[in-house]
């Protein structure tokens, strides 16, 4: 956190964060799983040692670097922001709920496969996989309430989601992008139709399916749950800002490299 001198002092702010490295032949993401750290006066700055291998970010075959050009970039969710009048050891208290599921025997699976309904934020979810839907070529991914009879009528939950595949080689995770949808009665399950390609899914050398053993997985937080009186078209707001980093000539940055400020919650 830069620029902190309008804030008071002994300030606090607990922020969920996660950091992605953009894969520019899928087009989807490498991310780090999403922490909730106390950033403080005595501590404003957390990141991650090991982010990827200097070999792997290399390789332009890997889509992360091509033409001496990659893209980097943060997520941030602000939890809250206060003064401490003591001092107190910080709980790590994440309000995402992250949900993994190992998949063996993936080769004789169905079409579309269900899994087993899993408890997050007081509701009960559900997560398919679809690999014969509108192109062929890719696997889609979808997240489904279940068991809603104890909701109101026309009741409505606003959530924030990632689908997630785990890269057993790496051990870092294809993420999606944070995504913000409203789950109804008329429209319980959103997903993402081009999550992966399933040439990319079944070559064993990337990572993600090994042994025909692969892990997917979402991460949840619902904002708000609450019975409407009418059905509005939901306006696509994400809670959580999000920014992109085109690096150019990345092969002649010096060892310790510093971007331009941004601004995330009116924090820099």
């Amino acid at each position: 956190m830069a620029d902190t001198t309008s804030l008071p002092t002994n300030w606090e702010v607990n922020a969920l964060f996660s950091v992605f490295l953009f894969n520019q032949i899928s087009g989807n993401y490498l991310s780090s799983t999403g922490r909730t750290l106390c950033f403080q006066a005595t501590k404003s700055e957390w990141g991650i040692s090991k982010s990827i291998s200097r070999k792997v970010l290399s390789d332009p075959s890997n889509g992360y670097i091509i033409d001496d050009s990659c893209v980097f970039g943060a997520e941030i969710f602000v939890v809250k922001r206060e003064v401490v009048i003591e001092r107190v050891l910080l709980t790590n208290d994440n309000t995402y709920y992250n949900h993994a599921l190992e998949i063996s025997g993936f080769s004789q699976l169905p079409q579309r496969w269900v899994c087993e309904e899993f408890d997050a934020g007081g509701q009960k979810w559900k997560l398919m996989l679809n690999f014969n839907g509108k192109d062929s070529d890719y696997i889609s991914v979808n997240l489904a309430m279940t068991d809603t009879s104890s909701l109101p009528t026309n009741w409505e939950v606003n959530v924030v989601f990632n689908i997630f595949l785990f890269n057993q080689i790496s051990g870092h995770y294809l993420y999606s992008p944070g995504i913000t949808r409203r789950f109804q009665t008329m429209k319980f399950e959103w997903g993402l139709s081009k999550f992966i390609s399933k040439e990319i899914l079944s070559d064993p050398s990337n990572g993600y399916l090994v042994n025909d053993r692969c892990v997917f997985g979402a991460e949840v937080f619902a904002i708000e749950r609450q019975a409407a009186d009418e059905c509005l078209s939901l306006d696509n707001v994400d809670t959580r800002y999000k920014h992109d980093l085109k690096i150019s000539d990345f092969s002649k940055l010096e060892e310790t490299w510093n971007s331009a400020y941004f601004i995330a919650r009116g924090h820099k």
